[in-house]
Order: C-alpha cells, then sequence, then structure tokens
C-alpha cells in the first residue's frame, strides 16, 4: 500500500508543477499561431472589394490587455477548434468579391470546414488548395470562378462534401478526385467542364450525390457508375453525352434520383432499371431512345415522376405502369408510341400530370381516367383518338389544363367539363366534335385560353362568357357559328373581357355588323374576322384598340369608308380588308403606312397612293359644272375670303396654343412627378429634354414602337441620349409598361443590355431616358443595303453572343430570373463598334419560384415561342426560341421565315448552308464557315417543339464564348 500511495503523490506533485509552468510559454506559443492565423485572414479580408460589409466589422485585431486578444476565433463567420485554432470558416452569401489567390491555405493549417459560396468569387482555384488536409466541406458553388479544377484537389484525402457548381469552370474532371474516398456529395454542376466522365469516379464507394449536370461533358456514362453502392441522387443531365444506358445502373439499389434528360444518348432502356426499387424520380427525356418502354418499370413502386418524353420509343404503353401507385407525373409525349391507353391508368390515384401528346396513340380515351381525383393536367393532342370525350372528367374540381386538339373525336363536350370551375387552359381543335355554343360552356373564373377551332360547333356563346374574366385567348375558327353570335349572343357585358388578347372567330357564317362592344377590348393583339358575311361599317371604337398588332377583316360583306380611326392604330399593325365592299380614300396614318394591294384587293371603290391601286380624283376635279357658271363664280370669289378669314384665325390660335403651352409647360414643370436613378437632377433633366426635343417635336423623333416614340438629344453638359416617350395608353398597360421596365434595367446591370439613365412621369409626358446607341436596331441596319454589307460575319457572330450574354445573365445570375419577352432584331441596339445592347424590357417578367408564371401573349410575330399559344406559362425556354430566330436572321440578314418551320420538323429536309447566309456578304472563309454552320446548330436546338429540349442560355453563352459546336443531333442544320 506504502509505494502505491508515495506514486500517487509524486504524480499528484509532477502535474502541480506542470500547472505552474505551464503559463510561462505554451500562451506565447499559441498567441503567435493565433497571430498568424489572424494577420492571414485580414490579408485576405484586404483584397475584398468590399470593405464595409457588416458581417465583416469584427475582423479587426483591437490592442488590449487580454488574453489571446490577436485570436480570430471571436470573428463573425468564424469558428475554432477545442486548442483555439481557426477550423471552420463559414462566409455565404456575404458579398465577398475577391479571388482565392490570397487565400490563406498555408496559414489554416486546421480548416475543417470551408463555405464561400453565393458571393462573387472570381479567378482560379488556386493549386494551394491542397495545403487544406484535415478538410472534411468544401463549398465555392454559386461564384465567378474559372479555369480547370486543380489535380490537386485529390490531396484532400479527409473530404466529404465538395460543391463548386454554378461556376465558369472549364476542362476535365481531374482523375485525382477518385482519391478521395471519404466522399459523398459531389456537385460541379452547371459550369463549363468538358471531357467525359471519369471511370475512376467508381472508387468514391461512400457517394451518395453525384450532379454534373449543365456541363460539356461528352462520350458515355461510364458502365462502371454502377458500382457506386451508396448513390442516392444521380444528376447527369443537360451534357453532350452519348452511347447507350448501361444496364448497370440497375445496380444501384439504394438510387433515388436518376437523371439523364437533354443529352444525345441513344439506344433502348435498359429493363435492369426496374430493378431500382428505391427510384421515385427517372427522367430520361430529349434523347434519342429508341424500343419500347420496358414492362420492368412497373417494378418501381416508389416512383413518383417518370419523364420519357421527347425520344424515338414505340410500342404501346405498358399496362404495368398502372402499378405505380405513388405516380404524380407520368410524360410519354413526343415520342412514336401506339396502341390504346390501358383503361388500368384510372388506378393511378395519384395522378397531377398525363402527357401522352404527339404520338400514335388510337382508340377512346377511356372513362376511367375520370376517376382521377387528383389529376390536374392532361395533354392528349395530335393522336389518333376517336370517339367521345369521357364523361366524369374535372368532377373533382382540378382539372386545369385540358387539350386533345388534332384527334379524331366526336360528340358534344361533357357536362362535367361545363362545370370545371378550375379549368384554366382547355384545347379541342382539329376535330369533330360538335354542339350549341350556347349550351355547352359554364362559367370558367380561371379560364385563360380556349381554342374550339376547326371543329362542327353551331350556335353563337351565351351570357356566361362575358363572365370569363382572365380570358386571354378564344379561338373559334373553323365552325358553324350563326349570326347570333353577333347580334344576340355577345352580351352587353362582351367588353368584360378585359384581359382577351386574341380573338378569332374567323370560317364561320357570322353575317351581322361588327358590335361597338369591340372597341372596348383594349388588350386585343390580334383580332380574326376573315371568312365570313359580315355586313355593315367598321366601329370609330376601333380607335381604342391600341394593342392591336393583327387586324384581319377579309373576304366579308363590310362596306362604306374605312373610318379615321384606324389610321389612330399603332404603325406596327397588321391590316388585311381585302374582299370586301369598301370604298373612298385609304386614311392617312401610321397603320396604314406598311399596307400593300394585297390587303386591299377586292375592294372596287378604294383609291389612294397605294401600287396597284387607283389614285383617288382631287375634290376640285370631281365636281363638274355643278350649277353652271353662276356657281363656278361664287366659288370664284367666296373662297379666296374664307380661305383669307381661315389663315387669320389659324395665325391667332396658333399664338393662343403657344402661350398656353409654355404656361402649362411650365406648370407642369413644377407640379411633376419626377424620379431620378442616376447623377442628373430629375427636375432639370424634365426641363432639358422638353426644351430639347421641343417638346417632342417629329423632327427629334428617330423611331416609333407599340408602346411609345424614340427621340435623340443632348442633355448637358454633352451627353447624347435617347428618350422613349410612351404614348397615351389605357392607364393599366401603360401602367404595367412604364414600371416594367423602370423595374427591369434598375434591378439588371450589363454590358449586353441598354442602359437606363433616368425616367420621369407626370399628368402630361412620361418618359425613359437611356444611353443613345449611335448605329441604332439591327432590324434598321438589315433594311438598308449599305449598313447590313458593314455588319461582317465577325461582327455578326459578335452580336449574337452579346445578346446570349445578356439574356444568360438575366436568367441565370438576377434574382429572380428575368424573362424579356420580346427578342426581336428592333429590341437589338448597336453601339458604334457593333456592341449589341438588348433594349425594350416593357413586357419583361420576373418569374417567380412561388408562382405559375401563367400570362398573357407578348412579344413580336414571327419570334414568339408556339408554346405560348396553348400554354400561356412563360419560362426562359420562351426567350431560348425567340433568340434562335433573331440568331438565325442575324446570320441570313432577313427574318428566316418559312425556313424555321423545316428546321423544327421532326424530319427536315436539306437546307442549304447558302439558303441561311446574308447574299449580301462574300461567302465566309473556311473557318468562319465552321463558327456559322455550329451556330446554326446551336440555333435548330434552340427552336425545338418542346421547351424543355432547349438548352439554357447559361449553355448557350458558354458555347459561344469557348467557340465548342454543338453536337446535339439536330440534322444537316
Amino acid at each position: 500500500m506504502l509505494p502505491n500511495f508515495i506514486t500517487e503523490v509524486f504524480v499528484f506533485m509532477f502535474i502541480l508543477v506542470l500547472h505552474t509552468l505551464a503559463p510561462s510559454f505554451p500562451p506565447k506559443v499559441c498567441a503567435s499561431a493565433f497571430a498568424e492565423e489572424a494577420a492571414a485572414l485580414l490579408k485576405w479580408k484586404a483584397s475584398f472589394a468590399n470593405q464595409n460589409s457588416s458581417l465583416l466589422i469584427s475582423w479587426n485585431i483591437k490592442p488590449t490587455k487580454a488574453k489571446n486578444s490577436s485570436s480570430p476565433c471571436t470573428w463573425a463567420s468564424v469558428s475554432c477548434n477545442i486548442d483555439g485554432s481557426v477550423n471552420r470558416l463559414n462566409l455565404t452569401n456575404s458579398n465577398v468579391s475577391t479571388t482565392l489567390y490570397d487565400f490563406p491555405f498555408s496559414s489554416l493549417p486546421n480548416l475543417e470546414y470551408v463555405d464561400l459560396s453565393m458571393n462573387e468569387l472570381f479567378g482560379s482555384i488556386p493549386a494551394q488548395i491542397g495545403n487544406l488536409s484535415k478538410l472534411i466541406y468544401l463549398d465555392f458553388s454559386i461564384n465567378q470562378l474559372s479555369q480547370e479544377i486543380p489535380p490537386e484537389i485529390g490531396l484532400l484525402q479527409n473530404l466529404q462534401v465538395l460543391h463548386l457548381n454554378e461556376n465558369q469552370l472549364s476542362g476535365p474532371i481531374p482523375e485525382e478526385l477518385s482519391h478521395l474516398v471519404y466522399l459523398t456529395e459531389v456537385d460541379l454542376n452547371t459550369n463549363h467542364i468538358n471531357g467525359t466522365i471519369p471511370s475512376s469516379l467508381a472508387n468514391l464507394v461512400n457517394l451518395t450525390y453525384l450532379s454534373l449536370y449543365g456541363n460539356l461533358l461528352s462520350g458515355s456514362i461510364p458502365p462502371e457508375i454502377g458500382n457506386l453502392s451508396n448513390l442516392v441522387t444521380a444528376f447527369l443531365s443537360s451534357n453532350l453525352l452519348t452511347g447507350s444506358i448501361p444496364p448497370d445502373l440497375g445496380n444501384l439499389s439504394k438510387l433515388e434520383t436518376l437523371f439523364l434528360f437533354q443529352n444525345n444518348l441513344s439506344g433502348s432502356i435498359p429493363v435492369e432499371l426496374g430493378q431500382l426499387k428505391s427510384l421515385q424520380n427517372l427522367s430520361l427525356f430529349g434523347n434519342n431512345l429508341i424500343g419500347t418502354i420496358p414492362t420492368s418499370l412497373g417494378n418501381l413502386t416508389n416512383l413518383t415522376v417518370l419523364h420519357l418524353y421527347d425520344n424515338q420509343l414505340s410500342g404501346s404503353i405498358p399496362e404495368e405502369l398502372s402499378n405505380l401507385e405513388l405516380l404524380t407525373d407520368l410524360e410519354l409525349d413526343r415520342n412514336e408510341l401506339n396502341g390504346s391507353i390501358p383503361k388500368s391508368f384510372g388506378d393511378l390515384s395519384n395522378l397531377e400530370f398525363l402527357f401522352l401528346r404527339e404520338n400514335q396513340l388510337s382508340g377512346s380515351i377511356p372513362e376511367e381516367l375520370g376517376k382521377l381525383a387528383k389529376l390536374a393536367v392532361m395533354e392528349m393532342d395530335t393522336n389518333q383518338f376517336s370517339g367521345h370525350l369521357p364523361e366524369h372528367l374535372c368532377q373533382n374540381g382540378t382539372l386545369q389544363n385540358f387539350t386533345v386538339s388534332n384527334n379524331k373525336l366526336i360528340g358534344p363536350i361533357p357536362i362535367s367539363l361545363k362545370n370545371c370551375s378550375s379549368l384554366f387552359r382547355a384545347r379541342f381543335q382539329g376535330n369533330r366534335l360538335t354542339g350549341n355554343l350556347s349550351e355547352m360552356f359554364g362559367i370558367y373564373p380561371n379560364l385563360n385560353f380556349m381554342d374550339l377551332s376547326n371543329n362542327e360547333f353551331y350556335g353563337g356563346l351565351s351570357g356566361n362568357w362575358g363572365r370569363c374574366p382572365n380570358l386571354a385567348a378564344l379561338l373559334l375558327a373553323d365552325n358553324h357559328i350563326t349570326a347570333n353570335f353577333l347580334r344576340g349572343s355577345i352580351p352587353e357585358n362582351f367588353g368584360g373581357f378585359q384581359q382577351l388578347f386574341y380573338l378569332n372567330l374567323s370560317n364561320n357564317n357570322l353575317s351581322q355588323q361588327i358590335p361597338p362592344q369591340m372597341g372596348e377590348l383594349t388588350r386585343l393583339s390580334i383580332l380574326d374576322l376573315s371568312h365570313n358575311y359580315i355586313t355593315g361599317e367598321i366601329p370609330s371604337e376601333f380607335r381604342s384598340l391600341q394593342s392591336l398588332e393583327i387586324l384581319n377583316l377579309s373576304h366579308n360583306y363590310l362596306s362604306g369608308f374605312l373610318p379615321k380611326a384606324l389610321a389612330e392604330l399603332p404603325g406596327s399593325l397588321h391590316i388585311n380588308i381585302s374582299f370586301n365592299n369598301f370604298e373612298g380614300p385609304i386614311p392617312y396614318g401610321k397603320a396604314f403606312k406598311n399596307i400593300t394591294i394585297e390587303e386591299l384587293r377586292g375592294n372596287k371603290g378604294l383609291c389612294g397612293n397605294i401600287t396597284g391601286l387607283q389614285v383617288c380624283e382631287s375634290p376640285q376635279l370631281s365636281r363638274k359644272h355643278v350649277n353652271g357658271k353662276g356657281f363656278n363664280l361664287v366659288l370664284v370669289i367666296v373662297l379666296p375670303l374664307l380661305g383669307s378669314l381661315l389663315l387669320l384665325c389659324a395665325f391667332f390660335g396658333a399664338l393662343k396654343v403657344c402661350r398656353q403651352r409654355k404656361r402649362k409647360t411650365t406648370e407642369n414643370v413644377e407640379d411633376a412627378d419626377l424620379f431620378s436613378i442616376t447623377t442628373y437632377d430629375g427636375r432639370a433633366m424634365y426641363r432639358e429634354i422638353i426644351k430639347a426635343t421641343e417638346e417632342f417635336s417629329e423632327i427629334f423623333c428617330i423611331g416609333e414602337g407599340g408602346f411609345g416614340s424614340v427621340y435623340k438629344t443632348i442633355l448637358p453638359p454633352s451627353n447624347l441620349v435617347a428618350v422613349k416617350r410612351l404614348h397615351l395608353l389605357p392607364e393599366k398597360v401603360y401602367f404595367n409598361t412604364f414600371l416594367n421596365e423602370i423595374r427591369a434595367l434598375t434591378n439588371i446591370k450589363h454590358r449586353n443590355i441598354v442602359k437606363l439613365y433616368g425616367f420621369c412621369s407626370n399628368s402630361k409626358h412620361s418618359f425613359l431616358v437611356y444611353e443613345y446607341l449611335e448605329r441604332g436596331s439591327l432590324a434598321k441596319i438589315f433594311s438598308v443595303d449599305e449598313e447590313a454589307k458593314e455588319l461582317d460575319w465577325e461582327k455578326r457572330v459578335n452580336i449574337i453572343k452579346g445578346v446570349a450574354h445578356a439574356l444568360s445573365y438575366m436568367h441565370h445570375d438576377c434574382t429572380p430570373s428575368i424573362v424579356h419577352r420580346d427578342i426581336s432584331s428592333n429590341n437589338v441596339l448597336l453601339d458604334s463598334e457593333y456592341e449589341a445592347c438588348l433594349s425594350d424590357f416593357g413586357t419583361a417578367k420576373f418569374l417567380r419560384k412561388d408562382s405559375s408564371n401563367w400570362t398573357t401573349l407578348a412579344g413580336t410575330l414571327g419570334y414568339v415561342a408556339p408554346e405560348l399559344a396553348y400554354t400561356m406559362r412563360v419560362t426562359e425556354k420562351c426567350d431560348v426560341y425567340s433568340f434562335g430566330i433573331l440568331t438565325l436572321e442575324t446570320i441570313k440578314g432577313t427574318h428566316p421565315g418559312d425556313i424555321v418551320a423545316n428546321l423544327m420538323s421532326s424530319t427536315p429536309g436539306n437546307i442549304e448552308l447558302k439558303d441561311l447566309l446574308d447574299q449580301r456578304l462574300p461567302h465566309p472563309t473556311e473557318e468562319t464557315e465552321k463558327i456559322l454552320i455550329s451556330t446554326i446548330k446551336l440555333a435548330k436546338a434552340c427552336l425545338h417543339v418542346n421547351p424543355e429540349s432547349r438548352p439554357t442560355m447559361h449553355m448557350i453563352s458558354s458555347l459561344l464564348s469557348v467557340g465548342a459546336p454543338c453536337r446535339q443531333q439536330v440534322g444537316k442544320y
């Protein structure tokens, strides 16, 4: 016992001595380490563009007597381990703008966690990243990092999470990544990474999450990926991958999500995918897959989403898919499927979305689908369906989107649809449906789009239609609608269609006069009443249709003089009044400025200064010998006197108006509601613009559009600006357009987006002030041969790049994303160096994640994405389509017109390169020709009929920047 006691006393005294001596040396050592870490972090902070961030105020060293005063452990976003050394750094979303070149990789050896996501980091990732040997978590996502991922990343032997997504990284995936065997998450999505997927990634046996989508990866999917037994999520979509889907993926027993869409994958769908019992989401759309849908997919009982659309799948729809009781979203559209819809689909009780359009399906639509209580969207267009529509559709009030156009359906509309208050969009056109329109439909408080054209409906519309307040498009062409429609069935509340922008009643049996109430439809963009038996005159109330872009009244029995009210409509209006009984002169005004004889022929009494039309006689020559010589003598005496009197009155009247105008202008300046977003003083800017443009005199006008006129002027001291003065539109239209453009341009700053200097609004004028771009619009340049020849191939490719960069910024770098909605050559302006700037954001839309983003049609005809005609849901892919049209126009020098339909066809005819080139320019060199062919292929990909299969603007911008060829299977061009 005694020796043990002595030993314990000795140990206790030894510990006591150590405790006494400890303060004399470890603190100095630790203090030195703390100081080094603090100094290193402060050196990196000194490189930040923003030194005033509230988050980083605590990053400093204050002289104090307190121990460890130099320790960064108390700083915001910094954490330390038990020894007082920095081990965590979390600066996510901290507005940090700098590089990683001064990051203290060597001075922070104990770092385990680094999160610098959602900042403005730029430059490359330094090789020194390999010094952080203890790192477990690394997140550099959502920044602007570029160049290749350094191979030194493979030295981070303890790394478990690697997030480098949403940057501008390029080059291949480093093989060294496979050394990090502890990795559970790898996210490299949305970069410019190219090359192949390394088969060595199979070494990452702990990997649960792999995201490589939105890059430029090519080659085949390595079968070795099937060895990642812990993989739960695999995102390989939106790349350039080829080859077949490896059957080995069927070994991934824990896999819940597999996204391979938007690649160039071929071959059949492996039956082995039916082994993935944990799979919840399977998306293979937008590839070149062939063969039948494997019946084994019916084994995936946990599946909620199955997307196989936009491939070349054939055969019938497997009955086994009805086993997927949890399925909410089934999309098989745009394939070559045949046969009928299995009746057992009525057992898919959780189904919300069913897309079968554009196949070769036949038979009747099963009545059992009426049992689907949660069904919200059912699209079955362009098949061979026959028989009647199911009786019980929408009996649970959930159906929002129902489209069955271009089939062989017969009979009436089911009563259940008549009472479907949830209905938002419906397309029935191109069938043989019948029934009385005044009885077939009810009140639809949410209805936005209805197309009943090319059927056998008759009668007129009931008064209920006037109580569809959100209706934006009503298409009833090619039916048997009678005179009742115009006389008795358009109720007094017809003007209640305040959202209506598209009304098509062509090819019917309408025979009464046009009701004046149509003038109340102030949002109308397209009005087609052609090929009817309509009589009477055009109502003068049409002057209120200031949003009108197409007016087709041809092939009717309209008569009388053309009202001057039509001349007050916008200059962009396309009018067709051919084959009527109109007479008299063509009114002078913007709406008739570009009218042709083709749009006037068939009216024997019309005259005017139009090629092919007889010239109007002067009033003096038409009066022959009226009342003999006595009358002529009266004219000789009276007319000069009247003329003199009128001139005198006009002089004094003009003098009075000038004085009143001057006085009112002064008053308005004093009372104006002025706003300014630049260093300009708003009130002074207003005065200067009114003075410089002589209150918007026509001599300063350099262009006109649907919503306003543009003037060129100089603001002191010598700033050349463009001023867009808005037309006096209906208050709501003006308010939306004016504020929309301000919202958009004050939220975005980009070299390829026109700069907004300021804006002013008062009771008399509303205008916006922009930078002036010397060369004007791309459309204007193309209209003048000499100017078009100045735009050589290099300039045109740079213009395409500039627009792509602007749209990529708006779609992917703005929060919320912004969709322009009116991409056209009229809205691309060029500066003195031919640099492109996107303009006119009056119809731009901010996309909200918590919103459906439904919209009315906007944009320039010929550029608008086709899906907007039936979905009315705006997405970034609408701009992508318009960009594709603009790209072809920039190369061709004119709108591609009918070529677009050929390029969009699933079996396009051969188009020679010369057909797509502007013949005013010399043929491109061999090197330039390769670039143009690659750009044309990219444009064709933008025109894909399926919006989801179009590339993103981020990918387009990336491809154009690096000059990589577009490898999508897009045919010859």
